[in-house]
């Protein structure tokens, strides 16, 4: 009773509110990944009453997914649509798994310079295809070409006086009318209507122009039964399971959808501090939504950042908003199915070129920008690989590079030398990182050092020393002791302590824990 006085009402109102949000995302994101609207509204549904009940981050809200457009519309190519559902239910069982195994915190291992790559790289294809959705053109074969041939559509759009002109003329001003709106409704300071999502005014202003104006523009396809869309996996596609390239999209959709998720989650508790987030169990929240939409025959699912952050916002106090968001979703489509027929694919389109715009997030480049020089590389590795290849090979492209950065962090040593020939005395500063790479440069600076000259080494720059460097240091220690040419080993300035054990090997710790017990 205590939570309907007091809670209840904030849930509600934010279920509407995100319930709002999805309604034209579930259909656009379902349309961009080449299949029919309804499926992108059943993951919704899926999202909201079956993982809101387990999901271990609660404010969190799932359905379809952006990031996974490039990568579902990439499967249904390759392996056909009646594929699709049993890859996204082999996916929903890997993630499944990988949650009761506890690997939760370990998909959160990806550079986030990778992550915001991905999400930039499938912002950029989802905006070069839904231009040309949204000037009613089918979009081409490849993402650059997309973005190539976006002033030619628009040259044609505006100017070419074809038998078809005037159509394409009115779903372009219709789509063009739809994101300018978006973007200056979105920059309204004072704005008493701003809790009312955008994508929502806009796709129904969009609606009631081309109806009242009987605009000659394409149409969103409903069927009359959302049931005739379902499709369950067949018995002989099971003899597919085995097939490489299956197997590949299986992994493939779990990794991604698992590291979107979890980013979205970790997102969720910096945007409010009492967002209670269990890694595990959303990953296997999300394991088990996407075996439902898997046997249905549905897109693929994630945690998704837009709908969760339009909860928060929106007052959401527990797992009831995103429960109701998906009630809310199923009473539509089940009561009024028809409205959603008289939707001008231009308006829908450009929702969803606003979307990709979005994903890029130039703000993203600028805060990974402050990590230094190599994080935005890696990001651009990302964006670019996904761009002029496919999501995956992006992925993995992005991945590489931040691979390659850490081997070059851990293999750059900088030893600097400052002699001081009146006290036969020399000053070595290391900085980066001692380890068996950088062992060689190591040895050659101390076995160079001159004749006579007592040594001292500095470790105030140095954020990592391996046994094999240590071991090094302490056989030239011993070797030299009781000599002109002795090494002192001064680590008293790092974080770090430096001491000798009972057998004579120096080893490291962290100062603070030592203290600290």
């Amino acid at each position: 009773m205590e939570y309907f006085k007091q809670v209840f009402r904030k849930d509600f109102l934010s279920s509407i509110v995100v319930f709002l949000v999805a309604l034209p995302l579930c259909m656009g994101i379902a349309i961009a990944s080449g299949v029919p609207p309804a499926l992108g509204i059943i993951t919704g549904i899926v999202g909201g009453l079956v993982v809101g009940f387990i999901a271990g981050a609660p404010l969190q809200v799932s359905g379809p997914a952006a990031g996974l457009t490039v990568l579902v519309y990439d499967i249904i190519q390759t392996h056909g649509i009646q594929m699709l559902g049993l890859i996204v239910l082999l996916a929903g069982i890997v993630q499944a798994i990988a949650g009761i195994l506890k690997l939760g915190q370990w998909f959160r291992a990806v550079n986030p310079a990778v992550i915001y790559g991905m999400l930039g790289g499938i912002g950029v294809l989802i905006f070069g295809s839904q231009f040309h959705v949204m000037l009613d053109r089918s979009p081409h074969d490849s993402g650059l070409a997309n973005l190539i041939y976006i002033p030619s559509s628009l040259f044609k759009t505006f100017f070419d006086n074809g038998n078809e002109s005037e159509a394409y003329f009115a779903a372009g001003m219709l789509g063009l009318g739809t994101l300018i709106f978006m973007a200056f409704w979105e920059y309204i300071k004072k704005n008493p209507l701003k809790f009312i999502p955008a994508p929502l005014i806009a796709v129904a202003g969009g609606t009631i122009v081309a109806l009242a104006l009987s605009l000659p523009v394409q149409k969103v396809t409903i069927p009359d039964s959302f049931a005739s869309v379902i499709s369950f996996p067949s018995a002989e596609l099971f003899l597919n399971l085995f097939n490489p390239g299956v197997l590949a999209s299986v992994f493939g959709l779990a990794l991604i959808a698992s590291a979107e998720t979890l980013l979205c989650a970790s997102a969720l508790t910096k945007m409010r501090a009492d967002a209670k987030v269990d890694y595990d169990k959303e990953l296997f929240a999300q394991g088990v939504g996407n075996s439902v939409c898997g046997v249905l025959g549905a897109l693929p699912m994630t945690g998704v950042i837009v709908r969760s952050s339009a909860n928060i916002k929106a007052g959401g106090q527990t797992r009831v908003a995103a429960i109701l968001h998906g009630i809310w979703l199923s009473i539509f489509v089940l009561m009024v199915p028809y409205l959603l027929r008289h939707i001008p694919m231009a308006s829908l389109a450009a929702v969803l070129v606003f979307t990709g715009y979005k994903l890029v997030n130039p703000q993203a480049i600028r805060d990974l920008a402050r990590y230094g020089k190599p994080a935005v590389i890696i990001y651009l590795v990302t964006l670019i690989g996904i761009v002029t290849t496919d999501l995956l090979t992006g992925v993995l492209l992005g991945v590489g590079a931040s691979l390659l950065r850490l081997i070059f962090t851990f293999s750059v040593l900088t030893v600097k030398k400052q002699v001081n020939d009146q006290k036969k005395k020399v000053e070595l500063s290391l900085s980066g990182a001692a380890t068996v790479i950088t062992l060689p440069k190591l040895a050659e600076a101390i076995e160079t050092l001159p004749k006579g000259y007592h040594a001292v080494l500095h470790f105030e720059r140095l954020f990592y020393i391996d046994h094999a460097c240590m071991d090094y240091l302490e056989t030239e220690r011993l070797k030299r002791e009781n000599t002109a040419e002795a090494l002192e080993v001064n680590a008293s300035q790092l974080k770090f302590k430096y001491y000798q054990s009972e057998r004579g090997s120096y080893y490291i710790e962290e100062m603070e824990e030592k203290e600290r017990k």
